[in-house]
């Protein structure tokens, strides 16, 4: 074999912020023809990111519908992937993560006997119910996959202990740090003019966000109650929650922290403008599982809004703390941060776990290695 074909399948904003450094990487290699397939499970977020980075899906299934739920995303996308797959015969399928799309994926190219690489491989909390349903996509991806793509050793010990051939697992880093190096700028102004009016140098900006459904209903209630307190009780602190759209979300967001002096409540920003917003400010507040890997890139300390997370590698290294969503914890914890310098710049000068921006680089190389394809440097 000289050349291996290679299609590329993710439908969410964060697979896509993920993918989109691997996507081009694998463009730059003569030896792979490289396809790209988007479900669009989620659609209008989906679309932002692939302006930014410049991609151009060769297969769109456009499966998102109102109220969709996880079996109508399971079986759209198996039945498109299938025609595809009929058609263009790769001889690997890649998928990101933890999504619908992602299992649904892998298991239409296991239907057609087709090899699966896994990308963000190994992650786990060993409790299939959180996060739902992302915990048992992550595992039922590995059981298919051929090629496990771990961002860390941890994630690499996770999957030998389910029996994974080491040969088949390979640690890379996190293709997300790959990303940030496409959107993060220290020059950076605001297309929303809030943002831009807020004092980063003189206050304390603690960037939120709490969507997960783990935590609707008192969690939610709970995390906003703290968040309100946060604020009242510090005065140079200000605070950006960025709400879902989510009704179930949104008018409990509203509710509490409407009306409150020093909280800014926006919609979602698209990914450019996320990431520098996180570049900016004091530290992190997040049920969110992507901002844990990304935050601390940036030196920012991250408070987890669970009680339980898939990466505990951040947690080790001590850049992110789980705090769940007890309103006295999370305040508690996130007033150490504010009040104590030693402890704030104990975690924003760990190092994090997930790498050196070369993510993408190892899984082009792995993929070339194991379909015994000399690359451009041999």
């Amino acid at each position: 074999m000289d050349k291996v074909k290679v299609i590329t399948i993710f439908g969410t904003r964060p697979e896509a912020i993920k993918m989109a450094p691997l996507v081009k990487e694998l463009q730059k290699k003569k030896q792979i023809d490289t396809k790209v397939c988007v479900t669009a499970q989620h659609r209008e977020m989906l679309d932002q990111v692939l302006e930014l980075f410049d991609v151009k899906p060769d297969f769109d299934l456009n499966i998102m519908k109102t109220k969709q739920s996880l079996t109508g995303i399971t079986t759209r996308v198996l039945e498109g992937l299938e025609e595809i797959f009929e058609k263009e015969k790769p001889d690997l399928i890649l998928v990101h993560g933890d999504t619908t799309t992602t299992f649904a994926g892998a298991l239409a190219a296991f239907y057609q006997k087709i090899k699966v690489g896994h990308v963000e491989a190994g992650l786990r909390t060993y409790d299939k119910y959180f996060p739902f349903p992302e915990e048992m996509n992550r595992k039922l991806t590995g059981a298919v996959a051929d090629m496990h793509f771990a961002p860390t050793l941890g994630s690499k010990t996770n999957l030998l202990k389910e029996g994974v051939d080491e040969k088949s697992i390979f640690v890379t880093g996190n293709t997300v740090i790959d990303a940030m190096e496409f959107t993060v700028d220290s020059e950076y102004v605001f297309k929303n003019d809030e943002l831009n009016n807020i004092d980063y140098n003189n206050k304390k900006v603690i960037m939120v966000t709490a969507h997960r459904r783990e935590n609707w209903g008192q969690g939610i209630e709970n995390i906003c109650s703290a968040l309100k307190s946060i604020v009242e009780q510090n005065n140079d602190v200000e605070l950006v929650y960025l709400v879902h759209l989510n009704p179930v979300v949104k008018n409990v967001v509203y509710k509490i922290l409407g009306n409150v002096e020093r909280i800014h409540l926006l919609t979602p920003l698209d990914t450019k403008e996320t990431h520098n917003l996180m570049n900016k400010c004091y530290m992190v507040m997040t049920d969110s599982g992507g901002l844990q890997e990304e935050a601390p890139h940036l030196g920012k300390p991250v408070l987890v809004l669970r009680d339980v997370t898939e990466r505990p590698e951040a947690v080790k290294a001590g850049t992110v703390r789980l705090v769940g969503t007890d309103i006295n914890v999370i305040v508690k914890e996130a007033n150490e941060l504010i009040k104590n310098c030693e402890e704030y710049d104990n975690m924003s000068k760990a190092i994090n776990p997930y790498g050196d921006g070369k993510a993408s680089q190892r899984i082009v190389t792995s993929i070339l290695k194991y379909f015994k394809i000399k690359s451009d440097e041999n």
